[in-house]
């Protein structure tokens, strides 16, 4: 009577042990998403790939960003608020691939001219096209002002020089990078959230999340050193300031259209830099907060004119691959290189 009754008790045991195992399986296999509207499809599923550089063994990831709309701007009531950062307007954005960090050196690095020998054994035509890009010329001085390389960010280039490294990954590997928009860049650090930072309005976390001003030892540090975003981004906010796509305007959020967003430049400044750096305050990491360029970032620079490639006063800004999830054809990445190169 005893063994049947304790063999009853066992079974019992292990159906509720069951039981409580799915439980868990289920919780676990939650995700995030990105706010949407009601009547918009499921936003894809967050996934990436690993991107091999041809003749290297240099690699870096990409993260997926998937389709969606968001408040782009901050409110009135934010502290620190600058009054470019309004009117908050509702933006949509389709799906992207962004760089789970920072681009580093070693990537940017394999742009220069005397790197030029690793990649001979390229195809015929994709070597004649590579070789026909113009590379940068050489720095006034160390562009990263002797805080490191190796997982170190890459910075001091030019928007100029970043776009033509953008063009010159695309001939290497095949898939078409580029700059992320303001809009892109803004949606990705926000990363659902309607507050200050992507973790929330509190700068007491913001250690955690950033390199900057308070905890940086007046250099910034290597890539994803803090925790990341609810994407899966590091160094959103931090560590060095980035450039996107557009030429700045103070009044962007008024004047441009709700959908996918850009202010097509015009000039070489000033364009919009986001995400603040280990030389800023707090406040400046915000996620909807912008700054603009200008000569004042090639000041010690004594060529004339000013280099296209380089600006010396700029070791506090560098900047995040992007590649469209649908990419543009042929024809349309030579409209879009002739737009943003002058070609």
């Amino acid at each position: 009577m005893y063994k049947t009754t304790q063999q009853s008790d066992s079974t019992t045991y292990l159906i509720f042990f069951l039981l409580f195992l799915s439980i868990i399986g289920l919780e676990s296999c939650k995700t995030y998403n990105p706010m949407v509207d009601k009547q918009d499809k499921q936003p894809e599923s967050r996934e990436g790939y690993k991107e091999e550089i041809p003749a290297t063994d240099i690699t870096f990831d990409m993260v997926m960003i998937p389709k969606g709309t968001f408040i782009m701007g901050s409110p009135d009531s934010q502290k620190d608020r600058n009054v470019d950062e309004g009117p908050m307007k509702k933006v949509e954005v389709d799906a992207f691939y962004m760089g789970k960090y920072e681009l580093v050196w070693e990537v940017f690095e394999l742009f220069y001219t005397q790197n030029q020998k690793h990649f001979q054994t390229l195809e015929t035509d994709k070597l004649h096209s590579v070789d026909a890009i113009t590379r940068p010329s050489p720095p006034y001085e160390d562009p990263s002002n002797g805080m490191g390389k190796a997982g170190y960010p890459a910075i001091s280039m030019s928007t100029y020089s970043a776009l033509v490294f953008c063009k010159w990954l695309s001939t290497i590997t095949g898939r078409f990078y580029r700059l992320p928009t303001e809009a892109e860049w803004e949606y990705a650090a926000k990363a659902g959230t309607n507050t200050a930072y992507s973790f929330g309005d509190e700068v007491t976390d913001l250690d955690k999340y950033a390199v900057y001003y308070k905890n940086s030892k007046n250099q910034y540090a290597k890539v994803g050193s803090k925790l990341p975003n609810q994407w899966g981004l590091y160094d959103m906010h931090g560590n060095v300031s980035e450039w996107t796509m557009d030429e700045y305007r103070e009044d962007a959020l008024a004047i441009t259209e709700s959908k996918n967003p850009w202010v097509k430049p015009t000039s070489i400044h000033p364009r919009v830099i986001k995400g603040g750096s280990w030389k800023d305050d707090a406040h400046h990491l915000r996620s909807s907060a912008r700054f603009a360029s200008s000569l004042i970032l090639q000041k010690r620079d004594p060529q004339i004119p000013k280099s296209f490639w380089w600006n010396t006063d700029s070791s506090f800004i560098g900047f995040r691959l992007v590649s469209p999830k649908t990419e543009p054809s042929p024809e349309e990445q030579k409209q879009f290189w002739k737009t943003v190169l002058d070609e």
